[in-house]
């Protein structure tokens, strides 16, 4: 997560909750392997997937393929808005009504009232 925070220069700080999720993820997808001591490394599918990102997504995400799926990169993004949140960043009060009309929509998907 240092190296990460480095990388990005400062502009964001990443968390456990946002980061190991995503390994975990990338390990079970095939994409990164684990070893014994802890560490991440490409398999050959991610070195492909780097190498030859898909022509349809601008991010190079892949769009969830279950609502597990769906629920698990909701839980990625609300962890990041989280650690925004920690950190004060300015623009996620700019962002206070539309996550608050995200956060309805998702409650009346889930039953509540």
């Amino acid at each position: 997560m240092d190296v990460m925070e480095a990388n990005l220069q400062g502009w964001w700080r990443p968390s456990p909750g946002s980061v190991y999720p995503l390994l975990r993820r990338m390990v079970e997808e095939g994409v990164l392997s684990r070893s014994s001591e802890d560490k991440y490394s490409l398999t050959q599918s991610g070195r492909e997937e780097v190498e030859h990102p898909w022509p349809w997504s601008d991010q190079h995400e892949r769009a969830p393929r279950s609502v597990e799926g769906a629920i698990e990169v909701i839980s990625s993004y609300t962890s990041y808005l989280e650690d925004l949140s920690r950190a004060k960043d300015p623009k996620l009060a700019e962002e206070g009504k539309s996550i608050r009309e995200l956060s309805d929509r998702l409650s009346r998907l889930g039953g509540e009232k």
